[in-house]
């Protein structure tokens, strides 16, 4: 009998630990061959985004190769990006690959699958909103996030040599919008180190936009308000209630207020999956795009295809709102999944339904300090965590990422090197 075919589509926080798992146990013995496909060429964690776009970061020595990880973890890597799924014949098209100048490297290829696993996550959700895409920054992907620090840093030096102050707006106060805010005040900091003498905070002016009546509306009021107050004691203007209804050069447009005028603008609110999902047939979407899962994770109306992470509409039996999209979420579902193709494949038991444990949610507000509330089996439910403590558990969810990927021996390594790369490099990318 011949190796089973799994295919997963997104090395993302779902997709990356899923194929790691799978690949140490089913590719690893010739259970199953395993191969994780994406459009890039290297894996940066998503919640990691805002540091990249500040440089605080360097997503060269951040990034795992994905190429070198398979090698070491028994799967295989084919480099494209997803246009087409033929659920009746089980196979994939990815679209042809082409290198920076334009030239076709591979061509239109498509791939077979026994079981096909769709983990491509989430984007920002612009709304349609007049003007956003063309002159705002998105920070959906790595390239979105280093090409916002290119403009930062050049506008970092101009404002330096000019003497003259620095604006940035940025829409959306979830967690990505909040920590860049904060991320964007402690690169100024550190600007100041290095040739930025005229350049310091008091001369930032980073305008946070919300309309829901609070910043971080999905998470509790606690730390909605602890973290407003931060933000505040940072520098930050804080605008609630605020609607965007236009953006232009230079300004975002507000209803019933002035124009909020910012040398460069950021969009980071809403959600939505993308546009590709579309290309998957015999499926169900909502309203933002999400593939609608049954508890198993197998889409509505397939039993081969799998969706997990941001890209999945998934409402367990006794909840009223699907699974957020958070990176705890994506990891969740990837652990489960693992084990159930891993059953299923080698003793032909049924896929049972998933469980969500909401373990709470910690927001980074740079060196400065985190805020959040942690949940799980706990004396009286939860928590409110902040400060030292606070960025010390936000800390140490990204090494649990990297311990899923590498293992502890591997990660407590790269620890250590980053502590000596501190020694010899300066504390933020500079160029």
């Amino acid at each position: 009998m011949s190796a089973v075919n799994i295919v997963v589509v997104g090395g993302g926080a779902g997709g990356l630990p899923l194929v790691t798992l799978l690949g140490r146990k089913l590719g690893k013995k010739n259970k199953a061959n395993v191969t994780l496909v994406d459009k890039s060429h290297s894996h940066v964690w998503k919640p990691r985004f805002h540091e990249v776009a500040t440089g605080a970061i360097d997503a060269d020595l951040d990034a795992l190769d994905y190429r070198a990880h398979a090698r070491l973890n028994h799967y295989q890597f084919a480099p494209g990006e997803l246009t087409g799924v033929d659920s009746a014949n089980k196979t994939i098209t990815l679209a042809p690959l082409l290198d920076n100048s334009g030239n076709e490297v591979l061509p239109e290829r498509t791939l077979p699958y026994d079981y096909l696993v769709i983990a491509i996550g989430s984007q920002c959700n612009d709304f349609n909103t007049p003007g956003v895409k063309e002159h705002a920054f998105f920070l959906d992907s790595r390239q979105q996030a280093e090409r916002f620090r290119e403009r930062f840093l050049n506008a970092c030096l101009q404002a330096n040599y000019q003497h003259k102050p620095l604006s940035i707006a940025i829409v959306g106060a979830g967690a990505t919008g909040v920590e860049l805010a904060a991320e964007i005040h402690h690169a100024i900091s550190m600007l100041k180190l290095y040739g930025h003498e005229s350049l310091d905070r008091k001369q930032l002016t980073v305008h946070l936009i919300e309309a829901a009546p609070r910043i971080l509306p999905g998470l509790t009021e606690r730390v909605s308000s602890a973290a407003h107050a931060r933000l505040e004691k940072l520098g930050v203007k804080v605008h609630i209630n605020t609607m965007v209804e236009r953006a232009e050069e230079g300004s975002f447009v507000v209803k019933d207020a002035p124009p909020i005028a910012a040398d460069l603008l950021v969009w980071a609110a809403g959600v939505k999956a993308p546009a590709v999902l579309g290309c998957v047939e015999g499926v169900e979407h909502n309203r933002v795009n999400q593939i609608v899962v049954e508890p198993t994770l197998q889409a509505k109306g397939q039993q081969d295809i799998f969706v997990i992470g941001d890209s999945a509409a998934c409402i367990l039996p006794g909840m009223e709102r699907p699974i957020p999209p958070r990176a705890q979420s994506s990891q969740q579902m990837a652990h489960h999944l693992a084990k159930q193709l891993r059953l299923h494949i080698t003793k032909g038991t049924d896929f049972q339904p998933f469980q969500y444990r909401d373990h709470g949610s910690l927001v980074s507000l740079s060196q400065y300090s985190s805020v959040g509330m942690l949940m799980g089996n706990l004396k009286g439910g939860n928590f409110f965590v902040e400060g030292w403590l606070a960025r010390m558990m936000y800390i140490s969810l990204y090494r649990l990422h990297q311990a899923t990927l590498y293992g502890w021996p591997r990660t407590l390594m790269l620890l250590i090197a980053g502590r000596f790369n501190r020694l010899v490099r300066p504390r933020l990318k500079l160029h």
